[in-house]
């Protein structure tokens, strides 16, 4: 089996090649945000691979596209509703995220007034079809589209997630005449109108962007000798380039839901029950609880919006109905800017230098200060960074740091920043879901997690970090440790024998092969808005259902309520196993010694600390703090008051 996985970040791009005698070999280039491709192929020749060779991909190209990023022009989209309907995605949700602010302007709108179209048809709320849509009226329409230059559409029907009828004719007309089109039955079959047709206009706009990319990614890729791509999805699974191409909006996560995956299986691996995944890479750092090996899914997301201490704020983005790893964002990462307020106070983010400048001390024009310069400053970082391949320069780092204040004392404020902002991600995947922080271990990847983990990890009161091997690259490494993984559901199912039976078929004949299935239920008290999303329990009957579900709402919200419970939708993941990449195991015996001593700032005060080799330790091996460890992709900081040892997996586990 030779694969190769890649994974695009907003500041590096990495690559892990597995070749046939289950050898990995490592690389890491800068991304080329206006064109992703050249940096995933630029990896790909630095590891040699040999054809054919499996390609498995994390992208952020959904996402960036949806920011606004230059070069990623959104394509001309329009809007089918049913008559009188379609202001329904201006309007939205009456939810202000900003309550007392009088010159809050919304997101801008994907689709333009002047592209939203009225047909004339009906659907009922019991699915019954009143009035059939009209052929005509939808081929004038799609005729007056052509004329404006639209390029995808979306259709988004009242109560079509009860009847798709109506929305499949109107799709099979104005596919004649345009090649993207999106009914909003097909990504999203649920309740609530707003939510389901703002997830087809994301899936419309994403679709012409995503489609183009993945083909011309195929071409290069096939040049090299490549068999096959696949991409990561936001649920944590894997899924082919149809499916890709078809429900682009599945892959606004897709790079993050790879690390979570990676942590979530290095916990089964180590026999850590509770465990947090922490991923600071060079613009963010995220966080997901991970509980007895699985880790949180959600179903909604909001793409687009403002963050607030790693919170997303409802109504600023563009929401989504689709299954996502459940992630607490921040901006802190290697990149993320250190800069003064109008009153002088030291801030740290959001914004970031990203791959092009890049910090200061990368000596590519950038001169601002950033969380990367400050590592530098401080000593914990070496003058070279991934095998020499990016060569930090101390005296431009001081430079930039020494326009906002004394560079030692504004490094060291601006690191004690960062963690604070990454400490209150944490919490948000433990403390508001009734989790104790103190209870569960740290997983810490991404290129700057090691540096900042063990000083998060007191501000949150845990008591172990483990770092698992290569963590610069564990994302990429995630996709090696990921299954094929699609999704399907049925709005207020009534059998629900018969309704995963028949989603579970629908699966089947179209993958061909299925090792099994994971059945959910989302479920509510009758009268409540939102539901919560449970694992359907062997025995389908109403009395165990309700069991189910109240555990979890008792988990949830500490109560329980004298209500009927109702069964909103039915949901199932076909999963194909995929064969899983070995971590391996740190040499036996032997000793190691420091390669250096360096002058460090670690627990508050400067020391001459040893520097060791990741790669030299031996299983067993031990360190008290403070100290460094090196390896090709990150620095692991061990402080004062803390051991570091060689585990099992090559994991580097660090207790207080």
């Amino acid at each position: 089996m030779r694969v190769a996985a890649v994974d695009v970040g907003g500041t590096f791009t990495d690559v892990v090649y597995l070749d046939e005698s289950g050898r990995l070999r490592l690389s890491k280039v800068p991304t080329t945000p206006r064109e992703p491709e050249r940096g995933v192929i630029d990896g790909l020749k630095a590891v040699s691979p040999e054809a054919p060779f499996e390609v498995l991909h994390a992208t952020t190209i959904a996402t960036n596209s949806l920011l606004g990023q230059v070069g990623l022009e959104l394509p001309r989209t329009a809007l089918v509703t049913t008559r009188g309907f379609r202001d329904v995605i201006e309007i939205g949700r009456q939810n202000r995220p900003q309550l007392y602010n009088l010159f809050f302007s919304r997101p801008r709108q994907l689709v333009p007034r002047e592209l939203r179209y009225e047909v004339s048809e009906r659907t009922l709320a019991d699915g019954t079809v009143e009035r059939p849509v009209d052929e005509g009226e939808l081929e004038r329409v799609a005729e007056d589209m052509v004329r404006r230059g639209v390029v995808s559409a979306a259709i988004s029907f009242l109560n079509s997630y009860r009847n798709p009828s109506n929305e499949l004719k109107a799709k099979e007309v104005l596919s004649r005449r345009l090649r993207y089109v999106t009914a909003s039955s097909e990504v999203a079959p649920e309740l609530r109108e707003y939510e389901r047709t703002s997830t087809a206009v994301v899936n419309a706009v994403l679709r012409p962007i995503v489609s183009r990319y993945l083909e011309g990614l195929w071409g290069s890729l096939s040049g090299l000798g490549a068999s096959s791509l696949s991409v990561m999805s936001s649920a944590g699974g894997l899924v082919d380039v149809e499916e890709a191409s078809l429900r682009p909006v599945q892959l606004i996560e897709s790079g993050p839901a790879a690390g979570a995956i990676a942590a979530a299986a290095l916990s089964r691996e180590l026999e850590v029950n509770m465990a947090i995944g922490f991923d600071m890479g060079g613009t963010t750092a995220k966080a997901s609880s991970i509980v007895n090996g699985d880790v949180e899914v959600t179903t909604e997301y909001e793409v687009g919006g403002e963050v607030h201490y790693g919170r997303v704020v409802r109504g600023s983005g563009y929401p989504v109905k689709f299954p996502f790893v459940d992630l607490a964002e921040v901006s802190a990462g290697g990149g993320t800017i250190i800069w003064r307020d109008e009153a002088g106070a030291l801030r740290v983010g959001p914004l970031s230098a990203g791959a092009d400048p890049g910090p200061a001390s990368y000596g590519m024009g950038g001169d601002r200060a950033t969380l990367t310069d400050a590592n530098l400053a401080l000593g914990r970082l070496p003058t070279e960074l991934a095998g020499g391949l990016i060569r930090l320069r101390p005296e431009l780092a001081l430079q930039a740091l020494s326009r906002l204040g004394d560079p030692e004392a504004v490094a060291s404020q601006a690191v004690e920043l960062a963690n604070l902002e990454m400490a209150r991600a944490i919490r948000l995947v433990t403390v508001e879901r009734g989790l104790d922080p103190s209870e569960f271990s740290i997983i810490a990847f991404g290129g700057a997690g090691p540096q900042h983990a063990t000083e998060l990890a007191e501000e949150v009161g845990s008591r172990r970090v483990i770092v698992p091997p290569e963590p610069g690259l564990f994302s990429a490494l995630g996709l090696l440790m990921a299954d094929l993984k699609y999704e399907a559901r049925r709005p207020f199912p009534g059998d629900l024998e018969g309704a995963f039976a028949e989603l579970e078929g629908d699966l089947m004949k179209r993958l061909g092969r299925v090792d099994y299935f994971i059945r959910l239920l989302d479920v509510r008290y009758q009268g409540q808005g939102w539901e919560l999303t449970i694992r359907a329990p062997q025995d389908l009957s109403p009395g165990s259902v309700r069991e189910a579900f109240e555990r979890a709402h008792r988990e949830a919200y500490g109560f329980t309520l004298d209500r009927p419970v109702e069964v909103v939708a039915a949901r199932v993941f076909a999963v194909i196993r995929r064969t899983r990449v070995s971590l391996g195991e740190a040499r036996e015996g032997g000793e190691a010694r420091p390669i250096a001593y360096r002058r460090t700032y670690i627990s508050g005060s400067w020391d001459e600390v040893p520097v060791y080799r990741r790669e030299e330790l031996p299983k067993g091996f031990r360190v008290e703090g403070p100290a460094i460890v090196e390896e090709y992709s990150s620095t692991i900081v061990v402080p004062r008051g803390w051991r570091g040892e060689v585990g099992p997996m090559r994991a580097f586990i660090m207790r207080r």
